[in-house]
């Protein structure tokens, strides 16, 4: 099993940065290549869009509004890898109460590729995405 972790330090506080980031379907509010999410499952899964109309189905399989993270699993997607499980988490930065850390990580198997193609693929996804949530924050 392969992984890898990116983060960020952004210029909100914590509860900003979740009330922005946490919310299952929230993706399109701070990720321009998510511009479309639509609940399924009752909100337990999302049906993602891509701008060139790609699909990615995920379900969240752990979600703690106190400890401000979730985690999801792929379903669908267009991407070379299979048990691909995700976590996205907000941290508070001791003595700095107007800025937070985004820890956005994965574990996943490749699936017809090499380990490093697929972990530089999300390890590019995460920081693009975290890249983005900061000039959301500060636009």
């Amino acid at each position: 099993m392969a992984s890898t972790s990116v983060s960020r330090v952004v210029p909100a506080s914590p509860e900003r940065v979740w009330s922005l980031i946490g919310g299952f379907h929230a993706l399109p509010d701070w990720l321009p290549f998510i511009p479309e999410s639509s609940p399924l499952e009752g909100g337990r899964a999302r049906r993602l869009r891509t701008p060139e109309g790609d699909v990615i189905v995920e379900r969240m399989v752990a979600f703690s509004e106190a400890e401000r993270h979730y985690a999801y699993a792929i379903l669908e997607a267009p991407f070379p890898v299979s048990g691909y499980v995700s976590d996205l988490r907000v941290h508070a930065v001791p003595g700095r109460r107007e800025v937070a850390e985004v820890v956005w990580s994965g574990r996943f198997v490749p699936d017809g590729a090499g380990e490093a193609e697929v972990v530089e693929l999300f390890t590019g996804i995460y920081r693009d995405g975290l890249e983005a949530l900061h000039g959301t924050l500060t636009g």
